[in-house]
């Protein structure tokens, strides 16, 4: 199985959006009796995400298996990967005491799983934050005993937006134990557009869903209260880089405080290249900067865009769509920035 070399300052194809569900969390079952998310594992190559007895989706062994995930990670050309939960392993449904329970042991299993994987995962962990006091004990853990960057989260947390005073403390504990924050929809996009049915929740809801997030974080304060924050956001920040213009205007017009803010605020986020389209690139790099885009490929969920992880980004500069020079730190450096590493492995 390849390993990156240890000399090497930086690793060649950093994934920073992939998802994680630990084989050892085959079958859980909390003892509090609520159904959450769980693994069955069918045979070598296959399995179940279950709900209860409901199939909620079926699954490749690559996203449980570190052999198999390395070994697609080889053929890929990808050197490191960032994995964090399936979207549908962020419980903020549940009680607090079940979802406690739950971030734990999904916690305590990724980071076993990065440990194991040769230095060639990186780990973001999860927080019930329909607790914050319970969410910001289990930030504090999974920065210091699990040794992982950070959390990924949802774009919402049930019908709380993320520029909400109730989650203040969660991003003073962020900022103050720099954690690396990876903002995913949740709910598929349900609810986030006027039609319903995956053409819509998939295809337009979840990109709406992170333009929502992305702007009450740079319009509703949480940016400028925590300037120091790491936040990355899914599928290029969804529709945020588009609607960007009219929201800025808006501002202008009926907001409070200069509009060069909200650009500055707007530029500190990163965001991954999972767009589709290569010409989508350009306006990522024009708006968000070329310091601030990074791969992602929702591994393993789409083997295509996966395997193309690399090539994507390539082809863009061959296509004179991004300059050359800003290929090497999207496809490794841009990554590293967002995850707080200045090089890897990083010093001991």
């Amino acid at each position: 199985m390849g390993q990156p070399d240890s000399t090497t300052a930086q690793p060649t194809v950093v994934d920073a959006h992939a998802h994680h569900f630990p084989a050892s969390l085959d079958g859980f079952a909390p003892t509090s009796g609520e159904v959450l998310p769980s693994l069955v594992i069918d045979d070598e190559r296959s399995g179940r995400i279950m709900i209860g007895d409901r199939v909620f989706r079926l699954v490749t062994s690559q996203l449980w298996s570190i052999e198999h995930r390395l070994q697609a990670m080889d053929d890929a050309g990808v050197s490191l990967q960032v994995v964090s939960p399936v979207p549908v392993m962020l419980t903020y449904g549940a009680s607090p005491g079940a979802a406690q329970e739950y971030s734990a042991a999904v916690n305590d299993a990724l980071a076993a799983d990065v440990q194991g994987s040769s230095g060639r995962l990186l780990g973001l962990g999860t927080v019930p934050l329909q607790d914050v006091d319970i969410a910001v004990m289990e930030l504090e853990r999974v920065m210091g005993d699990l040794g992982l960057r950070g959390v990924e989260i949802g774009t919402r947390i049930n019908d709380t937006e993320l520029d909400d005073p109730s989650l203040t403390p969660f991003w003073e504990a962020v900022e103050r134990l720099d954690a690396a924050v990876f903002i995913h929809p949740v709910g598929g996009g349900g609810g986030a557009v006027r039609r319903t049915g995956q053409l819509y929740d998939f295809g337009m809801g979840m990109l709406t869903d992170t333009s929502i997030a992305a702007t009450g974080l740079v319009f509703g304060g949480v940016l400028e209260k925590f300037p120091r924050l790491r936040i990355g956001l899914a599928h290029g920040c969804g529709a945020f880089g588009w609607v960007y213009p009219r929201l800025r205007k808006a501002h202008e017009v009926w907001g409070a405080g200069p509009v060069e803010a909200m650009d500055e605020r707007m530029r500190s986020l990163w965001v991954d290249t999972l767009v589709l389209d290569p010409e989508h690139l350009r306006l990522l790099v024009h708006r968000f900067g070329a310091d601030k885009v990074m791969v992602g490929t929702d591994h393993p969920f789409f083997p295509d865009l996966f395997a193309a992880a690399g090539s994507f980004v390539r082809d863009a500069a061959h296509a004179r769509i991004l300059d050359h020079d800003v290929v090497e730190p999207i496809l490794s450096g841009n990554a590293m920035g967002f995850l707080g590493l200045h090089a890897w492995p990083p010093a001991v």
